[in-house]
């Protein structure tokens, strides 16, 4: 029987991105770096907030009437928001992420990175859309949705599309790979907030601040990145290993299985629920830290950050200014320690092992945080910098280490899926970490504690998350062997790469001839140009710290 066009797969299909034998795989890591650094930018959104809570009057906020509802406040028009209800955006963000990676993390497998990248591109950059038709015509609900919840969707497809396509091409590196995809994640913001910025101080003018034109600019720019990125992709054909590489034979390491576990399985077992509980707490110890780091430099140091011994309440508004550009270094520089620790403690989990990485993030994690009060109470900024530069660097990794540690128990099959389900760990840490710092700060306040001392109970109670959390991760073990899937089995989820018939018109990227060399430069270009400024703006502002 004749096999015609039709036949073919459709050119979204996962088929059609099984890689030729001379495909170059390092051309998927800028592909995931393209569609990480676009959906990153969630992370630099707070660059909206002021501008956006004056979106009315312009120059000052005008005030809502007193009596206005909740419901009132989402479609008023003659005043403007505030920012804790901006803020809700971000809140919606990373809930909407775990939420959307858990759901749809088996159709992900399933219809192949391709799809789920273009699927990302179209809500994430159709979510800032509709945010800006919403900033247009001053409807709050229109922000939620656009970049809150729809934003959220292709927050959570993106994120997870490159993990399983990477962790297969790179089964020599698993650590390394996700982690340069997951760095670009952390990166984002650094390259979207100084655009975001230049963008609304240039569309800005005496009846709009700006906005609503630098999302539809930034909603376009993203798109033709992420589109890039998403077409980028390939999958390794079935049985595919690179050249001179053959696996480690599994009884050298118990912890890394050769064998795969089905989605449904895989969520049941006591080792994912471990790491589970291991991700959740590394995250919500880093979280809350990430959201004071700037007020927590300034009240604890005060006037002594510019050479006044004065307390943060003595100051006057000169003085903190000063030492508030000091507390924007600070926030910067942990920016760096978190995509620098994503690529680092990733790559350093290949050869330490990804249950001893963990190990490090909660051990020594545990004797930094502890470790503060008494590097405060010495008025020591230099270790006070460092102790929390290298806490955001555990941070970070633990978001790369991951995927690569559920691989290893897991198998690669279903990885991007079950990261998908786990990633509801971040969703509870986004918002146990900052609630939890958050609270016992305003504790320790109304109990009569000076702004120097009131974060000291704070640092001991995340001191003791990390030795739960090193609980959690020494008690992993090797998945029981009934958990495996059979053979026979072995496309459960669809996630098998099916094979394409002779006679179907599918060309294979790569098939006929090898990968230029500088295709690949300029593909790590794209991505890297844009990476550099980011990091070279943050470093300029982490030098006044410094200095």
């Amino acid at each position: 029987m004749s096999i015609t066009v039709s036949d073919a797969p459709d050119f979204f299909s996962r088929e059609r991105t099984v890689a030729g034998p001379a495909f170059n795989r390092w051309l998927v890591p800028p592909a995931a770096l393209a569609i990480h650094l676009c959906i990153g930018m969630a992370y630099g959104f707070s660059v909206f907030w002021l501008p956006l809570s004056r979106a009315v009057g312009i120059t000052q906020p005008v005030a809502c009437p007193a009596d206005l509802g909740f419901f009132g406040s989402l479609v008023a028009t003659g005043c403007d928001w505030k920012i804790s209800q901006l803020g809700w955006m971000y809140t919606l963000f990373f809930v909407l992420l775990g939420c959307s990676a858990a759901l749809w993390g088996g159709w992900l497998e399933r219809a192949g990175p391709r799809k789920a990248g273009l699927v990302s591109a179209a809500c994430w950059c159709g979510g800032l859309l509709i945010s800006a038709l919403g900033v247009y015509l001053h409807q709050l609900w229109m922000l939620w949705l656009g970049s809150g919840v729809i934003g959220g969707v292709g927050l959570g497809l993106g994120y997870i599309s490159p993990v399983s396509t990477l962790i297969k091409w790179f089964p020599d590196r698993r650590g390394m790979a996700t982690g340069m995809a997951i760095m670009g994640f952390g990166g984002g913001a650094m390259i979207g907030a100084p655009l975001a910025d230049w963008l609304m101080r240039y569309y800005a003018s005496p009846t709009s601040v700006g906005v609503w034109q630098t999302f539809v600019t930034m909603a376009v720019i993203y798109f033709v990145f992420m589109v890039g990125g998403a077409l980028g992709y390939r999958v390794p054909r079935e049985g595919w290993k690179p050249e001179g590489w053959t696996a480690p034979a599994t009884t050298k390491n118990a912890m890394v299985s050769s064998k795969d576990v089905a989605l449904e399985v895989a969520w049941r077992t006591p080792q994912f629920w471990l790491i589970w509980a291991a991700l959740c707490l590394n995250v919500s110890a880093g979280i809350g830290v990430i959201g004071m780091a700037s007020p927590m430099l300034q009240e604890v140091f005060g006037g002594r950050l510019i050479g006044v011994d004065a307390a943060f309440g003595a100051l006057d508004a000169g003085q903190k200014a000063q030492i508030a550009a000091i507390a924007a270094g600070f926030t910067g520089l942990l920016s760096l320690c978190n995509i620098g620790g994503r690529f680092l403690w990733a790559s350093s989990s290949d050869t330490l092992g990804r249950k001893v990485t963990f190990a490090i993030f909660f051990v020594l994690g545990f004797v930094l945080y502890a470790s503060v009060p008494t590097l405060a109470e010495a008025h020591n900024v230099l270790l006070f910098v460092l102790a929390f530069c290298v806490i955001i660097s555990m941070y970070g990794g633990g978001f790369a280490t991951v995927p690569a540690y559920l691989a290893d128990m897991f198998g690669t099959r279903m990885v991007g899926a079950i990261h998908g389900r786990l990633l509801t760990a971040w969703a509870t840490a986004g918002i146990l970490g900052p609630v939890l710092v958050n609270y016992l700060r305003e504790h320790q306040l109304a109990a009569g504690l000076p702004n120097a001392e009131a974060y000291n109970q704070t640092m001991y109670i995340l001191a003791g998350l990390l030795v739960v959390g090193l609980i959690c991760n020494l008690l992993v073990r090797p998945v029981a062997a009934r958990h495996h899937m059979a053979e026979e089995k072995a496309d459960v989820g669809g996630a098998r790469v099916t094979a394409v018939a002779p006679n179907a018109s599918v060309t294979p990227a790569g098939a006929t001839s090898a990968v230029s060399p500088a295709v690949v430069f300029a593909a790590w270009a794209a991505v890297g140009v844009p990476l550099a400024i980011g990091v070279l703006i943050t470093l300029q502002k982490a030098v006044i710290l410094l200095h």
